[in-house]
């Protein structure tokens, strides 16, 4: 049997062998997250105070908050407030667009990209009609303008694409979301325009201005900083708008506190976005660099990501990569050896490049 002083001895080993292990632990760097095209460089200071002072209101419900910031939003995109409406809705706009005409309705779109609203449509009836990008993996618009017919309820546009990070020809693009929307509604997601310093020029918001039968969407988990705060609205026709709120969406009661405070805010502060996007822009330009001086065919992207041919399976990248500390967006078929990676800290990105510039240097294995 061991006697009291054994126990203590005994203890005191196992104590310093977990501490030991936790100093190893401790000593391995977590891997570097380049996955979900998060913005590193993070909110504006601006919002940052003002979420501090609102917290000692996080008993009360939202009230008038909900639609002073519509009106605020108004403002800025230069619509009428009745045209806004609130939230990160696009899973939300999908089941309703295909409720509301009932089940056979096709959503057209680009694949790959971002499907959660042609997901949702799918869910209640919609048909997902999928156009492969072009040969630039920009969004295919003579390809697509050819699935149109009386069955089609709206088409998706991601603008810049996701996950190619591409644009199309600013005026090529307006005038066939434009003369697009006389046959269907035409929903333009342009939650990463705003790292694109001709975001005034390419926007499709002049077109809801305009009275065309077009919705834009945007967000502010992207190149406002918060994710962790997820918000989001659309500019729409004001009888859409109206129909949307009619069947919820948009509902004071469905908004944060916190996220309408740090959404005014960041609103408040243009320069901070500025100067994110020239950040992004300086990291993007040393990503296209390094591709380019290794000879890996690349798109042309005006997002915080980067889309690269690696020429093998992107899980074998991947799982490289990891390897090295840095963690890597999924695999987007059917580009299966093509890799895309989101742009992070100065630092972030130079430890990414160099597990990169490892794999595909000359002679590496």
């Amino acid at each position: 049997m061991m006697s009291r002083l054994g126990w203590f001895l005994a203890i005191g080993a196992l104590g310093a062998s977990f501490v030991a292990a936790g100093v190893a632990h401790a000593q391995v760097p977590a891997p570097v997250r380049l996955t979900l095209n998060e913005n590193p460089f993070g909110p504006s200071p601006i919002v940052m105070k003002a979420l501090a002072e609102d917290l000692g209101g996080l008993f009360r419900y939202v009230g008038d908050e909900a639609a002073a910031v519509t009106k605020q939003i108004a403002t800025f995109e230069g619509v009428s407030p009745d045209q806004v409406v609130l939230g990160e809705m696009l899973d939300a706009l999908g089941l309703q667009l295909s409720l509301q005409g009932g089940p056979g309705g096709e959503f057209v779109y680009s694949v790959p990209g971002y499907a959660a609203l042609v997901d949702a449509a799918a869910r209640v009836g919609g048909i997902v009609v999928g156009v492969p990008l072009n040969a630039q993996l920009e969004n295919d618009l003579p390809a697509i303008a050819a699935t149109l017919n009386t069955r089609t309820r709206a088409v998706f546009l991601i603008n810049p694409h996701n996950p190619s990070g591409t644009v199309n020809d600013a005026a090529t693009f307006l005038e066939f979301v434009r003369k697009t929307s006389k046959q269907t509604l035409v929903i333009v997601d342009e939650a990463y325009l705003e790292f694109d310093a001709d975001y005034p020029r390419r926007t499709a918001m002049s077109l809801v201005r305009a009275g065309e039968n077009v919705l834009v969407f945007r967000t502010f988990s992207k190149a406002h900083g918060l994710a962790a705060l997820p918000f989001g609205y659309a500019a729409a026709p004001r009888a859409l708008a109206e129909s949307l709120r009619r069947q919820g969406l948009g509902s004071p009661r469905g908004q944060n506190r916190l996220t309408l405070t740090a959404a005014s805010a960041s609103l408040r502060d243009p320069a901070h976005l500025g100067r994110v996007r020239t950040q992004v822009a300086a990291e993007r330009t040393k990503w296209h660099a390094l591709l380019d001086g290794l000879k890996l065919r690349r798109t042309e992207s005006r997002a915080n990501f980067i889309f690269f041919d690696a020429g093998r399976p992107q899980a074998e990248v991947a799982k490289v990569l990891l390897a090295e500390g840095v963690a890597i967006g999924r695999p987007f078929a059917p580009y299966q050896t093509w890799v895309r990676i989101s742009i992070g800290l100065p630092e972030e990105n130079a430890r990414a490049q160099a597990a990169v510039r490892r794999l595909f240097s000359p002679g590496a294995q």
